[in-house]
């Protein structure tokens, strides 16, 4: 009875729309500086920023709580899939509307249902079951594979959820006892070293300027950090971190299955910037799409799930 004396459905749910408002700022902005940045350097400044707050997180909640995960193996493959994940979702952000991205990327609560079936052994009901199906015709609705104008680039949001599938389903078999605050800073730590390979290969391979042409995003050099850069990598900083431990504030005083749900917040916030910032209005049959995937997105999450019995 204790932990639900201290759940605050509100205070959760204010956090969580507070975290869908700050993570869908920050991809709105790297998306409009796409043009200006290589995505290595926002890899790097971002999470040189951030990580000292993190550390400082991690400090006052005990100075007995060490940086150091207890399972360092498996701390740094999940920061590796969730890195490659936002490779897989900043990547796609330059070639396709923020709201066919993001509605693309939120397919994850379907793949975490298939995935934890799959590894974890839990049941998936009828209404789970429903909510692949719906999710899968949505995503269908938005790829429109066989359709003249296809783009392959909006197959990368729907790689990023598969990773982020991955990453969570390893998180709770594997990562269940680390501080969240601790799994957040050596996210961080994985986006600089990543970044910093990254930005060393390209400056060995050195690309002809056709070569960084084709996707400047991926393959440019990197830029002078002035007065306007700091500033953009400031905020972008702010975003992930009111974002990440808004989220995990709002899962910790909240239930799961409900707070989760809120998070489809994310979609709609997308669709606000998308037209604010890059006048982008989904076609109907996108919005269609994007409409299915969050109802079968709200199913998966609610869904009751139970162990597989032997």
């Amino acid at each position: 009875m204790e932990p639900a004396a201290r759940d605050n459905l509100k205070l959760a749910v204010s956090a969580i729309l507070l975290a869908c408002f700050a993570l869908s700022l920050g991809d709105a902005l790297i998306k409009q500086h796409s043009v200006s940045f290589v995505i290595w350097q926002i890899f790097v400044m971002r999470s040189i920023i951030v990580i000292p707050f993190l550390i400082y997180f991690v400090r006052i909640q005990s100075c007995a709580v060490s940086i150091k995960p207890a399972q360092p193996r498996w701390t740094l493959l999940r920061s590796l899939i969730l890195v490659l994940m936002w490779i897989f979702y900043f990547a796609a952000l330059p070639h396709i509307e923020l709201a066919t991205a993001a509605a693309a990327y939120y397919t994850l609560p379907i793949f975490i249902t298939l995935f934890a079936a799959i590894f974890l052994g839990e049941s998936i009901t009828a209404r789970g079951w429903f909510a692949v199906l719906l999710g899968f015709i949505g995503t269908l609705l938005i790829l429109r594979p066989q359709a003249d104008d296809f783009n392959a680039y909006a197959l990368l949001p729907v790689l990023a959820a598969v990773c982020y599938a991955c990453a969570m389903i390893l998180t709770r078999s594997k990562c269940r006892h680390e501080k969240p605050t601790v799994l957040g800073l050596w996210l961080n730590v994985a986006f600089v070293g990543v970044g910093a390979a990254a930005l060393l290969v390209l400056n060995l391979w050195n690309p002809g300027n056709e070569t960084v042409d084709s996707n400047p995003f991926l393959l440019g050099a990197w830029t002078a950090m002035w007065l306007d850069e700091w500033r953009i990598m400031a905020i972008l900083a702010v975003a992930i971190l009111v974002g990440s431990v808004s989220a995990a504030f709002a899962y910790q005083k909240g239930p799961s299955s409900i707070v989760a749900t809120f998070d489809f917040a994310y979609v709609a916030f997308a669709v606000v910037w998308g037209f604010l910032l890059f006048s982008e209005v989904p076609q109907p049959l996108v919005a269609t799409g994007i409409l299915m995937i969050v109802i079968a997105g709200t199913i998966a999450t609610l869904q009751k799930s139970s162990p597989r019995k032997s």
